[in-house]
């Protein structure tokens, strides 16, 4: 038997002491991102609807004024239209 090779294989599954691991500094590494174009596109776009009412109020003033006088009519073909286009718009 080889003594040395013994010597070898004994040194192969003795522990080892730890090394210390030094930590490393996490402030050097700086991430950064870049939004496209189209995504401020997007951002604008969504914050310009943000800021706008949901209802036009002025819009609803006008109309039910309209209705309280008697002078709103609107004629059944245009609601057909409207229905109609609607209906394939979203058909689509």
């Amino acid at each position: 038997m080889r003594i040395d090779a013994y010597n070898q294989i004994s040194q192969l599954y003795q522990a080892s002491k730890p090394k210390k691991i030094t930590k490393k500094s996490e402030a050097t590494v700086k991430e950064q991102y870049t939004v496209s174009s189209k995504g401020q596109d997007y951002q604008t776009a969504k914050k310009a609807l943000a800021a706008a009412p949901d209802i036009r109020e002025e819009k609803v003033a006008a109309l039910k004024e309209q209705i309280a006088s008697g002078s709103y009519n609107v004629s059944a073909q245009e609601i057909a239209d409207s229905v109609v286009s609607k209906f394939f718009d979203s058909s689509i």
